[in-house]
């Protein structure tokens, strides 16, 4: 008998529930309802309440969870006409919704077993409907417009990691296939069906999964279930003192299995990592078993870490059910910061030297001119005394500093920790910045442009219902390409909107997250087509010659966004043909039936010539 036989440790983590687990487990209330229409838009981004919308053919805004709410944006409705040539009317074209549903394709065994658990389950249409996209153009525009044919066949919602098991082995048996659903936001086409799929379709919705099973303040770390949202989880460990600090741009509807099967990136990932710095360990439901690790050691040399091959498997592999993570004690200080730029080229070499002293704060985010008028527009109108001083910031920005309002670029700062740590780094970075031309630009407008980033995302229903499309998508690059891969991504994008007859359209990137050899940079494209008959497929054409030209200057296929079904042909280009065959050898070790069929990763090819292989 060992010597912890005899006298163990009574707050022991093992992977059953101890004594000290359910103590301390604690039940959450989630942003996301069973039934998530009930919260949030199924059929675009964000909250019921919360949207851009016209008033007095004045764009306005409303959602009482942002600070923007009530406001009319004169200015912003001025940018839109401009830029893309259209009046803002208060008739808004209208979602051709569908109140007719694909009928299921049920595996009455396995819905037996369902039943038989007692899980809740849905085959109700919209819950299916609901669940059948993510937030990308094509999810949104198809749903738009009516277009879904294979949709979800059954929605289970488990509420523990045993109910996850037990539904995962009963498809097994069954050969019905499961997609693991989390909150929706994905933008790499990863959570849609695979329309030729002729087997049963079950997703499972981890939205009901999201407590905080354990928290350990001595190690610091804390233990939850996977479906918990981000904000939530946030929100739990701040009661307590505490923060993971992940902050995505979609941290208020993404869940924690999610940020794992991405690999995703937060916007302070300076101070506290990306997830998989923050990750200790993580438990993985497969049709073969559980994979997890019996430690959660800091650091383990026993072979290669199995995390990462968790870490990005996009739902392809099992189900994420728990996740433990690193936490930090709140920061006594927070404080934001801007600076101004004469040019982009000045600002990327600011972001370098940054990178390269190691002086990040918690979040500096460099935008070019396009985005920098965009976040300008997207202010309140002002009486006389507003609009006079914004005069004086303007005479003194072009006539003392002498700076084009054409070219100028923007950078937001956040920085968080102790008081004169903070000091010293403000110290530092507005030094840097001074090298490179820049100079502050006041904490205020720092904070907002922080915060605008969670309102921004709404721009998007409303430019579709006004005929115009807009989609993101992002890289990570070397130092050394950064500026040409900006460049010639621009380039690429306005020479094939000549060549689509495309006359009013909209392309701005900035650089985010930043690294000892590189960053990442992040773009956006819009583009008017009133009498455009294929908007989707002309935007899938321009960003994917996009992105033939990103791998062209050294770029990523994506930093944080994932692979999904929208990258999958560069995929092999990115990891070989062994990389490849590496990843094979795992799901056909893992699901050697193909139950977790979500085709993410692969071709569509390539996943046929799999299965025709097991």
């Amino acid at each position: 008998m060992s010597l912890l036989q005899q006298f163990p440790i009574q707050n022991q983590c093992s992977n059953s529930t101890s004594i000290l687990d359910q103590r301390m487990s604690k039940n959450i209330e989630s942003v996301i309802p069973k039934k998530r229409q009930d919260a949030l838009k199924w059929y675009g981004w964000g909250y019921n309440d919360s949207m851009f919308y016209a008033k007095n053919n004045l764009i306005c805004f409303r959602g009482d969870k942002y600070e923007l709410n009530g406001s009319s944006l004169p200015y912003f409705t001025e940018w839109v006409f401009k830029t893309f040539n259209i009046k803002i009317e208060n008739n808004l074209k209208l979602p051709n919704l569908p109140t007719v549903f694909p009928e299921p394709i049920i595996n009455e065994q396995f819905l037996a077993e369902i039943k038989k658990c007692n899980f809740s389950y849905s085959i109700d249409g919209l819950d299916r409907l609901i669940r059948c996209h993510g937030q990308t153009l094509q999810d949104i525009y198809m749903l738009w417009n009516n277009e879904y044919k294979r949709i979800p066949d059954l929605i289970v919602w488990p509420t523990c990691h045993d109910n996850v098991k037990k539904i995962v082995d009963c498809a097994q048996n069954y050969n019905v296939v499961i997609i693991p659903f989390g909150g929706g936001t994905s933008v790499s086409g990863s959570v849609t069906c695979p329309q030729n799929e002729k087997r049963m379709i079950c997703v499972v919705d981890t939205s009901q999964m999201n407590k905080m099973l354990w928290l350990n303040r001595k190690n610091l770390t804390v233990c939850f279930e996977a479906g918990i949202v981000g904000q939530d989880l946030e929100k739990e460990l701040q009661k307590n003192g505490l923060t993971v600090g992940h902050e995505p741009d979609s941290y208020e509807f993404s869940t924690l299995g999610g940020w794992v099967a991405t690999r995703a990136s937060g916007m302070k990932k300076n101070i506290y990592g990306n997830i998989e710095d923050l990750l200790v360990k993580v438990t993985l439901v497969t049709p073969v078993g559980v994979l997890d690790k019996e430690t959660s050691a800091p650091r383990i040399s026993c072979g290669p870490d199995f995390n990462h091959i968790v870490l990005g498997s996009e739902g392809t592999l099992g189900v994420v059910t728990k996740v433990i993570l690193k936490v930090r004690p709140l920061p006594p200080v927070k404080r934001y910061g801007s600076l101004v730029f004469p040019n982009f080229e000045d600002g990327i070499k600011f972001m370098r030297e940054v990178a390269e002293r190691r002086c990040q704060p918690a979040s500096v985010r460099l935008m070019d001119n396009e985005q920098f008028i965009l976040g300008q527009s997207l202010k309140e109108a002002k009486g006389w005394v507003g609009s006079f001083f914004d005069s004086v910031k303007k005479t003194y920005i072009t006539r003392v500093k002498g700076l084009d309002l054409t070219q100028i670029c923007a950078a937001t700062l956040l920085f968080e920790g102790e008081s004169e740590d903070v000091k010293r780094q403000e110290t530092l970075i507005y030094e840097i910045a001074k090298k490179y031309n820049g100079f502050a630009a006041g904490g205020q407008n720092g904070e907002r442009g922080y915060i605008l980033t969670f309102v921004i995302a709404y721009i998007r229903d409303f430019a579709l219902s006004n005929d115009i499309v807009a989609e993101s998508f992002e890289t990570s690059v070397p130092w050394d390409r950064c500026s040409t891969l900006c460049r010639n991504v621009k380039a690429r994008i306005a020479f094939d909107c000549e060549k689509q007859k495309i006359s009013h359209y909209l392309v701005s990137c900035r650089v985010t997250q930043t690294y000892d050899t590189g960053c990442c940079i992040y773009f956006y494209f819009a583009f008017r087509f009133s009498d455009i008959p294929n908007p989707v497929e002309i935007t899938e054409q321009i960003e994917n010659n996009a992105r033939d030209e990103i791998l062209a200057c050294g770029g990523s296929i994506s930093h944080h966004h994932g692979v999904g079904k929208l990258r999958s042909k560069w995929y092999k280009e990115t990891v070989s043909e062994t990389g490849i065959e590496l990843y094979k050898a795992a799901k056909r070790k893992l699901d050697p039936k193909n139950i977790f069929a979500a085709g993410n990763l692969l071709t569509s090819n390539e996943w046929s010539q799999f299965k025709a292989k097991l």
